[in-house]
């Protein structure tokens, strides 16, 4: 039954909302998560996928700090697949193609077996504010629910309007209620709100595609899962496939032709939002490559329970007849049925550099953001903010620390800083390159760096906490033994060593000098009868420890110096105006941003070390920094 008052209000029940509530609840706050439609739960309106390059390692990142993401994700994909696996350990994503049926439908049951949270369908309409802190929401219905903290994750649904061709049409996705007056109401409050789009491609109908005419791309043949604590048993035989094909040269002459058709290029003549860089429509990969004689497309399964395929790399926002004409010119699909049209959609977001390191914004209090409303793009990049929104909210009431991931420790620390320190002009994608630190921050350590975390904010069980202990001590105590292991160059230990295709040795060498050459393996050494059995998990992180040490050194020191610059901490009532000599841009950009540490200051936009140098004397003289 609805309740007048809750410790915590979380709006939307996207990615970002679930997690945010599950949180929120599983630290013991009374949790009501409101959304629009009950049956929309944890939707997956795109590509029904969890995880992909740097993404996966996010999901990881969040199952490690005691997040639900990668548990439904195990217990609902059609495919598993690690992508990079031939190259190096910090490149390596997981990527699931999940079952658009089965993945909402179970999240759905997970939040409403959680203790402390309550569902309920409404719209939300304004927020309770008084003195610049928030103690609630407004529903449509004029009624007021009351609360200690509110987390807002409204997706793509502020003001969204569906674009196809030159229509334009107020709705959410997939026909869904969109919110008419929160974005309205947030730029009263003071919030700079900006306008995005991103978009989605054709379904086909299953039995009208011609897969001879593509390649089959199959699952892994080990088993994988987000789950950090590998407890995932499955018949890797039993994956839908998913299947490789390209554009031709006519799908490309089609689109040319047919440019001023598109919404995105001029057939819907009002400014548009900006749209994603690093998942653009096919529209803008013809435009943006022209010397690309072709452009690769993937066939996904969405779900058992239907017959519809995703068209990866295949978003427009043509008509309906052009886009009729474009999916006939692709090899395998000359007579395939489209039962969903692509489109575009746009919608409002707010300017993340108005929040603070916690995802609280800075103009109210108690007022928390995460998800597209931030202006992310990607089921995995809202997860995280909801997780860590709904985390820091939950300690803010329990008066506890909170919970500020550094950038050196998770994919989540590196796209939450980015957010409040450099804001965003286009949906933001995490991407491996935006991390200085990838090989510490890879996807086989995820738990080793973070779920401490999990266990301190109480996300993480004491049993689960207790097998981390245990592994960590098992690492330890092999990379200890094999420091005491030694080999000596007797005529048996060369011949192995020619076997393995190393070079023989002429002094005693440890096991573990041993394994820092590229070619030897542990399981080469258990195999031949000088190490016991050991399990596949230990053996991994030993093996990346041992053989990238140097580089792992290099980065963890340079880690350590930016650590440092997070210490030097900024007041919260520094008045930049007094700095002398400060370049008038760089004083406007730390007013608007309001750093909180020189470290921060450092990456914001505009601010050059000349700046940081002058506002470090400042400090020193009337702070005693």
């Amino acid at each position: 039954m609805l309740k007048n008052k809750y410790d915590i209000i979380v709006v939307g029940a996207g990615h970002a909302g679930c997690e945010a509530a599950l949180a929120t609840a599983k630290m013991g706050l009374s949790t009501i998560l409101i959304t629009g439609s009950l049956n929309n739960i944890a939707t997956l309106p795109c590509n029904p996928s969890i995880g992909g390059s740097a993404k996966g390692i996010i999901v990881r990142e969040i199952d490690a700090l005691g997040g639900t993401m990668g548990r439904i994700a195990d217990k609902t994909f059609l495919q598993m697949k690690m992508l990079n696996n031939a190259k190096g350990p910090a490149v390596r994503s997981l990527r699931a193609q999940v079952d658009k049926v089965e993945y909402p439908k179970t999240m759905k049951k997970e939040l409403e077996d959680t203790q402390n949270l309550e569902l309920y369908e409404g719209l939300i309409e304004d927020l309770i504010i008084e003195d610049n802190k928030v103690f609630g929401v407004v529903l449509n219905t004029k009624e007021k629910i009351y609360s200690k903290k509110v987390i807002l994750t409204t997706g793509t649904y502020l003001k969204s309007d569906i674009l196809v061709g030159a229509t334009r049409t107020p709705s959410g996705p997939n026909g869904e209620k969109r919110s008419n007056h929160l974005s309205d109401k947030l730029r009263e409050y003071g919030f700079e709100v900006i306008r995005l789009k991103t978009g989605t491609p054709p379904r086909i109908i299953k039995e009208s595609i011609d897969f001879s005419k593509m390649s089959i791309e199959p699952g892994e043949k080990e088993c994988y899962c987000f789950n950090t604590e590998k407890n995932l048993e499955y018949d890797p035989n039993l994956q839908e496939p998913c299947y490789l094909t390209y554009t031709t040269p006519n799908t490309h002459q089609i689109i040319l032709s047919n440019l001023n058709k598109s919404s995105m290029y001029g057939a819907i003549e009002e400014p548009l939002g900006s749209g994603p860089r690093y998942c653009p429509s096919i529209e803008d990969k013809i435009v943006r490559f022209k010397d690309k004689e072709r452009h690769q497309l993937f066939i996904e399964p969405e779900s058992i329970h239907y017959n519809e395929m995703y068209l990866q790399g295949f978003s427009t926002s043509m008509p309906k007849d052009i886009q009729e004409q474009m999916v006939h010119s692709l090899p395998g699909l000359e007579n395939a049925q489209i039962s969903k049209y692509a489109y575009a959609i746009e919608y409002d977001a707010i300017n993340p550099t108005q929040l603070k390191q916690t995802l609280e914004t800075k103009i109210i209090d108690g007022l928390y953001t995460a998800g597209q409303i931030n202006g992310t793009s990607g089921y995995e990049e809202a997860a995280c903010q909801g997780l860590l929104a709904g985390i820091n909210a939950a300690l803010s009431l329990k008066n506890q620390e909170p919970l500020i991931l550094k950038r050196n420790e998770a994919y989540i620390g590196i796209l939450i800083d980015d957010l409040v320190t450099k804001g965003t002009k286009e949906p933001y994608r995490m991407l491996t390159s935006r991390s200085e630190y990838r090989l510490i921050q890879r996807h086989d350590n995820a738990d080793l760096r973070l779920t401490e975390h999990g266990y301190r904010v109480g996300l993480i069980n004491e049993e689960r906490y207790k097998k981390f202990l245990n592994k960590k001590e098992k690492i330890e105590l092999l990379k200890e033994k094999l420091t005491t292991i030694k080999l000596t160059p007797k005529e048996t230990t060369n011949k192995l060593l020619q076997k393995l295709n190393s070079t023989p040795i002429k002094d005693s060498i440890t096991l573990y000098d041993l394994i820092k050459r590229p070619e030897i393996k542990i399981k080469d050494l258990i195999q031949e009868g000088i190490l016991e059995q050991i399990s596949e998990e230990i053996i991994e992180q030993v093996e990346i420890q041992i053989k990238y040490k140097g580089y792992i050194d290099k980065i963890n020191s340079e880690a350590e110096k930016m650590i440092r610059q997070e210490e030097k901490q900024i007041p919260k009532d520094i008045d930049y105006s007094k700095i002398k000599n400060l370049a008038s841009e760089a004083r406007q950009k730390l007013e608007k941003i309001r750093p909180t540490s020189i470290g921060q200051a450092l990456r914001i936009s505009g601010v050059n070390p000349s700046d940081i140098s002058i506002l470090m004397v400042y400090l020193r003289k009337y702070y005693n920094e």
